[in-house]
């Protein structure tokens, strides 16, 4: 509970921060979504994901504030030896992040809660896991690309970093196609974990609210029985999102 506090209490100390500065320009965001599977870092956590989350971002003297929380609830969670059971996880995170014009370089806080351990249930209740990420950013030739790493506060995550590009093709004032991939190395383990590649269309309607349909598949590229990757296989997965800003 004093996890869910402090970030809550961050949550609203950024918004607070970037409404009560003139020049500043906030913007929020709510969005909800359906996904046939749960796919987190190349890795199934169960299907039939049902989502809702609320941003909201800034920029004071020159910094950018970002804070916002996400909920899931989970069906028929993928755990070895274990019948199929569903779990809620809800996400709260910030970041401030700054531009130098070679590059934007931000750091982040995400601190996650799950109703039980999505891994190992046995282990549960299952209270809370934290990262710290440290993220650089710049885009190439009209591909927006980031490498970021993340840095587990409580237990061990290896070291996870992820290099994304995801490039945006304008098709009509309403409708823009979003082509992007990621992969992700365990620092620690010295070793790639799976290869990620998705395509959405974003339908804006209704002013600022816009529909995105989406598909998506990741390859596995490691098999270690030391990491969680172990035993890992390809996947395929499909699902819409809706979101609204203001």
């Amino acid at each position: 509970m004093q996890n869910y506090c402090k970030t809550i209490g961050a949550i609203a100390a950024v918004s607070t921060l970037v409404a009560g500065n003139a020049m500043a320009e906030v913007e929020y965001e709510l969005h909800t979504g359906y996904s046939s599977e749960y796919l987190f870092r190349g890795l199934n956590y169960g299907q039939d994901l049902v989502e809702v989350g609320a941003d909201v971002k800034g920029e004071v003297y020159g910094l950018g504030l970002s804070a916002g929380a996400w909920y899931g609830n989970i069906q028929n969670a993928h755990v070895v030896g274990q019948n199929p059971t569903g779990f809620d996880e809800l996400d709260l995170y910030a970041a401030v992040s700054k531009d130098f014009g070679w590059a934007t370089t931000a750091i982040g806080y995400i601190n996650r809660n799950y109703s039980i351990d999505p891994v190992e249930p046995w282990n549960s209740p299952f209270d809370t896991e934290q990262e710290v990420y440290f993220s650089v950013s710049r885009q190439f030739y009209g591909v927006d690309t980031s490498l970021t790493y993340y840095w587990g506060v409580e237990g061990d995550n290896d070291g996870y970093s992820e290099l994304k590009a995801n490039k945006a093709w304008e098709l009509s004032p309403c409708l823009t196609l979003n082509t992007g991939g990621n992969v992700g190395y365990l620092v620690e383990q010295g070793q790639f974990t799976a290869l990620t590649l998705k395509v959405s269309l974003d339908w804006g309607f209704a002013g600022t609210a816009k529909l995105s349909p989406f598909i998506a598949g990741s390859w596995s590229l490691s098999d270690d029985n030391d990491t969680a990757y172990w035993g890992n296989k390809n996947q395929f997965l499909g699902g819409v999102m809706l979101s609204v800003g203001f």
